[in-house]
């Protein structure tokens, strides 16, 4: 199948299921996960620069507690944190608070997104970033809401932060 041609299915597919979990939507559709997200509608996800990633990350403390999703193929982890606790070792960029632990292998990172969605749960619209590896794969997503509208002032936040780290040149992709 010709890239075109797959492309317009994974619109259709989106199109069909805008509430479907992306991850399940890209197994269906044998694609990586970002393919997914990057044929949302331009109005729904916007990519942000990847070389900002730290910058980003570090913005997040600003959110307070924040629900954190981790998949692999084997298990999926869902966990509700505070960002900050900032450090580097080695590979690693760290985030460590009492409400979380991470230890992000920052060189995988690829590309991250701003993405509104209606969950996939009850149709509530949910606001997140979301880093994909370099397989296109989801390294983690951040949610800002789950299960609920979000709040006037995150939705304020969101929309400051996807404006400050929106990409504005296509050719700084990292592949």
């Amino acid at each position: 199948m010709k890239a075109n041609e797959m492309t317009d299915r994974i619109r259709v597919a989106v199109e069909k299921n805008p509430r479907k979990m992306t991850l399940q939507l890209a197994r269906d559709l044998g694609v990586p996960e970002v393919e997914v997200i990057r044929a949302f509608p331009a109005n729904r996800v916007t990519e942000l620069d990847i070389t900002r990633w730290q910058e980003l990350l570090q913005s997040l403390e600003a959110f307070g507690s924040v629900r954190v999703l981790v998949s692999n193929g084997a298990a999926t982890i869902e966990v509700d944190g505070h960002f900050g606790g900032i450090s580097t070792a080695g590979e690693f960029f760290n985030v460590q608070t009492e409400s979380l632990d991470m230890h992000i292998r920052w060189q995988q990172l690829a590309a991250v997104f701003a993405v509104e969605k209606p969950g996939h749960m009850d149709g509530t619209a949910t606001r997140s970033f979301q880093f994909f590896d370099q397989t296109g794969a989801a390294a983690f997503k951040v949610f800002l809401n789950f299960g609920g509208p979000i709040r006037p002032e995150r939705e304020a936040l969101f929309i400051e932060l996807r404006s400050r780290f929106k990409i504005h040149n296509p050719k700084i992709r990292k592949t």
